[in-house]
This record gives structure tokens, C-alpha cells and sequence, in this order.
């Protein structure tokens, strides 16, 4: 056993858990945030993405023990309150991005994450980057094409935070 501490959306939680345990693991079972999903278990669907360090990362590959003293954000962490969604959130919602909805924690801490690179890079974020940077993510559901309306419309709300 070890004992990992780090900060997941803005609180400290630390915990003995086994050294294989996995940050998705850790996320759901011990902590009871249950938005991040696993999906596959070989890191091809992209379920299970949050951010660690405020870099998006699969955390279905990922040893809870890596992420020791990290701050961790889940797509619980996005919003400032029940009632006070993040804008890609807010996008997700509006533009229908979702369907069974099991993709879509996922999706949305992808989409925050290549929002803010791109918009550091001062990189304008075209369908077609939307599209292959999507690579990693699957929708079992969709062709994809509200979702990456959602992402377009979120940037739109991001920059305009």
C-alpha cells in the first residue's frame, strides 16, 4: 500500500491504496466521482480523460502514484457550482454533443484542454483540428458532427470568459 496525496478539483484527498491502483480507480472508488468513465481499459476511447496539471490525460493508463502531489480536475471539477456550468459544458448542452452521454465527460476535459492550447498557440481552432484532435475520443453514438459544433460553440464561450 501507499499512501498518495494530491488535490482533485480544488480539495486535498489522500488515501492508502495499492501500488497498481489506477488514477481512474482512484478517481471513482475512493473518491465517489463517478463523471470520469472507463470505457475500454486500453486508453483507445477516451472516457476516462481529466486533467493533470492542467494537461488532459487518460487516467485509465495512468498509476494513481504518478499523480502523486499533481492537481487533478474531473469534469465534476469544471463547473463552480450545480448551477454554474463551464462554457463547454454550457456548449455540450445547447448543441446536443451528447447522446447516451457515456463519451461525453470525456469529450468535454479533451475539448477544455485543446481549447487553452490552442488558444495559447494563438492557433485558430478549425473543424478539421477539432476533428483530429477528437482522434483519441470515441462516440459510439454520433458522427461527431454536434460534438464538434459543442467544441466550436465552447471555444466561442471560452475566449468570450
Amino acid at each position: 500500500m501507499t499512501k498518495i496525496t494530491m488535490t482533485v478539483n480544488g480539495k486535498a484527498a489522500s488515501k492508502d491504496v495499492s501500488d497498481n491502483t489506477l488514477l481512474v480507480e482512484y478517481i471513482r472508488e475512493h473518491l465517489r466521482l463517478t463523471g470520469t468513465h472507463v470505457g475500454c481499459d486500453t486508453s483507445q476511447c477516451g472516457a476516462c480523460v481529466v486533467h493533470v496539471n492542467g494537461q488532459a490525460m487518460k487516467s485509465c493508463t495512468m498509476l494513481a502514484a504518478a499523480a502523486e502531489g499533481a492537481t487533478v480536475t474531473t469534469v465534476e471539477g469544471l463547473a463552480t457550482s450545480k448551477d454554474d456550468l463551464h462554457p463547454m459544458q454550457v456548449a455540450f448542452k445547447e448543441n446536443h454533443g451528447l447522446q447516451c452521454g457515456f463519451c461525453t465527460p470525456g469529450m468535454i476535459m479533451t475539448a477544455t484542454d485543446m481549447v487553452k492550447r490552442y488558444q495559447e498557440a494563438g492557433k485558430e481552432l478549425t473543424e478539421d483540428a477539432i476533428r483530429h484532435e477528437l482522434e483519441g475520443n470515441i462516440c459510439r453514438c454520433t458522427g461527431y458532427h454536434n460534438i464538434v459544433k459543442s467544441i466550436q460553440d465552447g471555444a466561442s464561450k471560452m475566449t468570450a470568459a
